[in-house]
């Protein structure tokens, strides 16, 4: 699956298992850099999704207020 398809709330949870096997030192060195990458790539991914819903739930009501 692309980073494209992923769902907010998949993004989200991978996030936290990430972030969860750094809190309890689950990941070696090499692993880390890795880890740390994908987090901030899927990071981004949240926040133009919610840029997106954001600037899509804005038009809705500028639609509903003219009605």
């Amino acid at each position: 699956m692309s980073d494209n398809q992923i769902k907010y709330g998949e993004a989200i949870k991978e996030i936290e298992q990430i972030l969860n096997q750094i809190e309890k030192e689950e990941l070696d060195v090499d692993d880390l850099t890795a880890k740390v990458k994908r987090a901030s790539e899927l990071l981004s991914l949240c926040r133009s999704k919610l840029r997106t819903t954001e600037q899509e739930v804005e038009k809705i009501m500028k639609e509903i207020e003219s009605e």
